[in-house]
């Protein structure tokens, strides 16, 4: 049974590896992307083929290449209705605190656990104006 499909992104392969595990464990599919750039071209050819991401996991910072920030100002171009769930560490950063701002749906702070996967997806899934951080 699948649960729908999930676009990550993020430049730890580490943290790939991880998401899609449990991702994977949740009953979804899963597509990964190193950096925004990837992502956005992702995102753009599964719009286009008519077989969209029903989220999107971004990490907020990449080392090398175009970072969550920017890239979900573009994935919201493409589809403002884009249910986006923001990935980081940096729990201070403005973006991480003030989230619903930019359109994201959810938050989930690393370090993570699957419990904090779970809430983040119900968040996505429950189309409720009322979203709340998960964590």
């Amino acid at each position: 049974m699948k649960n729908g499909k999930i676009l990550v992104m993020d430049d730890s392969a580490d943290i790939r590896f991880i998401f899609t595990k449990m991702l994977n464990r949740l009953g979804y599919e899963v597509e990964i992307a190193r950096d925004g750039s990837e992502a956005i071209l992702q995102f753009k050819n599964a719009i286009e083929v008519e077989n969209p991401f029903d989220a999107v996991i971004m990490d907020l910072k990449i080392a090398d290449g175009m970072g969550g920030e920017e890239a979900i100002k573009l994935l919201l171009e493409l589809d403002p209705e884009a249910k986006i769930i923001l990935c980081s560490g940096s729990v201070t950063d403005v973006v991480m605190i003030g989230y619903r701002e930019y359109g994201i749906s959810a938050v989930i702070r690393k370090p993570f656990k699957m419990v904090d996967l779970v809430n983040a997806l119900q968040i996505v899934n429950s189309d409720s104006s009322k979203q709340v951080n998960a964590q």
